[in-house]
């Protein structure tokens, strides 16, 4: 047996000696130590030794083992250095060149200009709310004061999950469950999406996006209204912007406008983003109808209040002079690295 041992050994040395890479390495470990190589036969012929032998023998079987494991380590080593040294060699590297440019993420530039609405009425006294974009037809439209037969209850501008329930078609949605939930005075903004089965067009859309305003209140009067949306345009642009009040009907409030503002980009001569009116709408607005007060357990005789509607997307229409609703939901980097944080 210790001559076989050492013959093993010996053979085993000069396989190592020879080996030029590390793939000869995994054959030799394949070939001495693998399920069926020859350090595995001595450690079977075991049996055939006499018990007195046997520990001894089995002692320089594991010896064997550690030393063949352990040279083949130290050469796969060897081997590994030398051939990545080569790699490098052959590769070339010009440390000179640029290296490629990574932008950092960015917000949308939608959520961009909600963040800036949000943060001016908060500081005009407003707080935030949220309602849900799937809601109920009470909600949406019964709370709100439209008739059964009103044409915005028809599928072709609502569309409809259920026979009562609905993608919500306006962020109005919220003012009956915050006039249920609380006393006046009540001052809230409510951003969020909105849905609408329409035509996709460059300046219409089946989703966007609206801020809703409510304040209810003793003596709330339009000319409060007024005011506010007068301060709100002119903080939103920086500058004092010529506003212009459009009667105009709605379920939910009474009287009720139309806000539109002088066209930014043509400075009222006339362009196709104002429709060559030099007046672009962006929200719909009044004073909340008598009727919505009493669905939100309100005394429309003791209370008013002014709502508003505001579309975020014609903002920045406006203030970025941006050609077409659709560029906002086609993820086009070379269009929204156009809009950095500021």
């Amino acid at each position: 047996m210790d001559i076989t041992i050492e013959s093993l050994r010996n053979e085993f040395n000069h396989e190592l000696n020879t080996a030029h890479s590390s793939a000869d390495l995994e054959q030799i470990k394949v070939k001495y130590l693998g399920k069926k190589g020859p350090l595995q036969n001595l450690m079977k012929s075991l049996r055939d030794v006499s018990p007195e032998e046997r520990p001894e023998v089995g002692k320089q079987i594991n010896l064997l083992k550690e030393e063949m494991e352990g040279a083949l380590e130290a050469s796969q080593t060897r081997f590994l250095s030398t051939e990545e040294n080569a790699q490098l060699e052959r590769e070339v590297i010009d440390v000179t060149l640029p290296g490629r440019r990574r932008f950092a993420g960015r917000k949308h530039i939608i959520t961009q200009v909600l963040d800036e609405m949000i943060d001016i009425l908060i500081e005009m006294g407003f707080s935030v709310q949220y309602g849900p974009d799937i809601d109920s037809d009470y909600y949406n439209f019964e709370a709100l004061n439209f008739a059964p037969d009103h044409p915005a209850r028809d599928m072709q501008d609502t569309f409809y999950l259920s026979t009562d329930m609905l993608l919500r078609t306006h962020t109005s949605n919220i003012q009956a469950r915050i006039m249920e939930a609380n006393r006046p005075p009540i001052r809230i903004i409510a951003p969020g999406k909105v849905y609408r089965n329409e035509t996709i067009t460059a300046r219409s859309h089946v989703f966007f996006h609206q801020v809703e305003a409510l304040y209810v209140d003793v003596n709330v009067t339009f000319a409060d209204l007024l005011a506010t949306m007068d301060q709100f345009v002119a903080k939103f642009f920086g500058r004092e912007i010529e506003t212009r009040y459009r009667p105009s009907y709605f379920p939910f409030v009474e009287p009720g406008m139309e806000v539109d503002i002088s066209c930014l980009n043509c400075h009222k001569s006339g362009c196709y983003l104002c429709k060559h009116t030099g007046w672009l709408e962006i929200a719909g607005a009044g004073m909340v109808h008598p009727e919505v007060l009493k669905y939100g357990n309100i005394d429309p005789e003791v209370y008013t209040g002014f709502a508003w509607g505001m579309g975020v997307e014609r903002l920045i229409l406006l203030k970025h002079g941006v050609s077409d609703i659709r560029l906002f939901t086609e993820n086009d980097m070379r269009f929204l690295t156009q809009f950095p944080e500021v």
